[in-house]
């Protein structure tokens, strides 16, 4: 198979093969909201155990302190912060039985633990595979471990390929689809109902809700559509949106769509008033959450210099009726299963209606272009992130045929598990599609709304806003510069450039539109 683009002839060619680039992508790759901090110890399902079988992980204190090697106990670990994880377990585990059924795919309930290196990078310690009891066997599970041995190694080389899949649905299916396509509609419509188009919040969010319509309703033509591409070629398969919408249900959260909410429920931050952004990472070079914060602060900055103009008291947020319509029907209507949930925010401040907005405008700009816009970098050649698991591990009952065919022919093993070669080339070409800009790309901060020029202080805080936007473009470049930042410089290692704001058409890897517009 034919293969070049960005990642593979700017990079390592070989680096999919490597446990250094698979930890990096966590920080620095297309899904870096999964990525969270190890709070306790031992780690506990918190589905049914009568159900599922027993609570705790088989990933125990003596398996990790091998892997670290007397660095410090696991105790030390956790106190220290040191222990991060890939946590697919408790979502994907009830669906383990139905998408077995299908033929071409399978699925486990993963589990996947890194340690924090003093230089900021991760190191892979283990991964935890687990079946439930099904069809009268017994659950089964298995820690897989990075090994000097052939055996172990083509092991753990083929448990890396189904987290890489269960990573890749995740992707795809909530820090996506979820959180940034779908969960923005009902912005766009109560927008629409409730805002006349003269409203200064209307104007103000008109540029960032363009397009999502449009572009939703084609995803879920030729998509996430029955039988569509994301059914054939990822290992949900035709499960896909029940398990968005099983995670819309468990996770999903309006206050934890904001960046430094969300860093901070994932522990992957805390508050810190003496910090840049008031937070201190949890992971000094957290690639994502460096320039994602300096990008949420400027879009913050701007809306204040907005809503302020027009919004100078709280009792002129409480007396607009449709701006107190339009936040109600958000909350009620277009997310009514969650409208009693106690963490929605009021609005009853100018600052309240900062933070609403800034959320809103953050995840149809910032987050989406970086779940976006490195799909066909990352995602392009299979191997580095496969879409699907079609096998069991060679390990799990084996017939003795099938380990002898495992020990004589590793690689074969390999290669069944990933892709056919017709689900790599659709999903090759679909990830080219997602990832390019237009030559019309609006992007963020880029050209000044005419509404917004006819208002001197409006003009002038949009001037602000595009100049910062620009500083971002050098500050950005000057990080992928830094040789003392190992999770975004180094021998091939792609540069992360995801949440620059301003882009050429085409497949670059980089730039921000202002809207969810692809």
């Amino acid at each position: 198979m034919y293969f070049f683009f960005y990642f593979l002839s700017s990079g390592d060619k070989f680096a999919w093969m490597r446990d250094v680039e698979f930890s990096r992508q966590t920080l620095a790759g297309m899904n870096p909201y999964s990525i969270q901090l190890v709070t306790e110890w031992p780690l506990k399902s918190k589905l049914d155990p009568n159900v599922y079988g027993p609570a705790e992980s088989a990933i125990t204190t003596e398996i990790v302190e091998q892997e670290i090697k007397g660095f410090m106990t696991v105790e030390e670990a956790v106190k220290q912060k040191k222990l991060f994880i890939l946590d697919y377990h408790d979502l994907l585990l009830p669906y383990v039985e139905r998408v077995r059924q299908l033929q071409g795919t399978t699925l486990y309930g993963s589990r996947t633990l890194f340690f924090l290196s003093p230089d900021s990078t991760l190191m892979p310690l283990a991964i935890e595979l687990t079946r439930p009891a099904m069809k009268g066997k017994p659950q089964w599970k298995e820690v897989f471990r990075p090994s000097w041995n052939a055996t172990g190694e083509w092991l753990w080389k083929i448990a890396k390929a189904h987290v890489l899949a269960h990573d890749s649905g995740y992707h795809q299916l909530v820090s996506h689809w979820l959180r940034t396509h779908c969960c923005t509609e009902p912005y766009i419509i109560a927008s629409n109902r409730q805002l006349s188009a003269l409203h200064p919040i209307y104007r103000l969010l008109h540029p960032y809700l363009r397009y999502t319509m449009e572009i939703n309703a084609l995803a879920r033509e030729a998509l996430i559509n029955g039988n569509g591409i994301i059914e054939n070629s990822f290992s949900p398969r035709k499960i896909s949106m029940e398990l968005c919408s099983a995670a819309y249900d468990l996770q999903w959260r309006f206050d934890h769509q904001a960046l430094p909410a969300d860093l901070i429920s994932r522990g992957m931050a805390v508050e810190d008033p003496n910090a840049p952004h008031g937070l201190k990472l949890t992971i000094e070079d957290y690639p994502f959450a460096n320039d994602g914060l300096v990008l949420w602060d400027i879009i913050k900055k701007w809306v204040a210099d907005y809503v302020k103009h027009y919004y100078p008291e709280p009792k002129t947020v409480q007396s607009d009726q449709e701006l107190q319509s339009w936040w109600t029907e958000i909350r009620t209507v277009g997310h009514g299963d969650k409208k009693d949930e106690p963490w929605w925010p009021v609005l009853n401040t100018p600052d309240d209606l900062i933070g609403i907005l800034t959320t809103i405008i953050w995840v149809s700009s910032g987050h989406h272009a970086a779940v976006n816009f490195g799909q066909y970098d990352f995602g392009g050649y299979f191997p580095n992130r496969p879409t699907i698991a079609r096998t069991t591990l060679p390990c799990e009952d084996p017939s003795p045929e099938r380990w002898d065919r495992f020990l004589d022919k590793p690689e074969v093993e390999l290669l069944d598990c990933f892709p056919t070669q017709t689900q790599a080339t659709t999903v090759m070409a679909i990830l080219d599609v997602l990832s390019n800009h237009s030559p019309d790309e609006e992007y963020i901060g880029d050209v000044i709304e005419p509404v917004w020029a006819e208002d001197p202080i409006i003009k002038a805080a949009f001037e602000e806003f595009s100049g910062r936007l620009k500083e971002l473009e050098g500050i950005i470049d000057g990080r992928n510069a830094d040789t003392n930042l190992k999770n975004r410089t180094g021998a091939g290692v792609v540069p992360y450039r995801l949440l620059k704001p301003f882009s050429k058409s085409g497949v670059t890897g980089q730039g921000v539109p202002n809207s969810i517009s692809i």
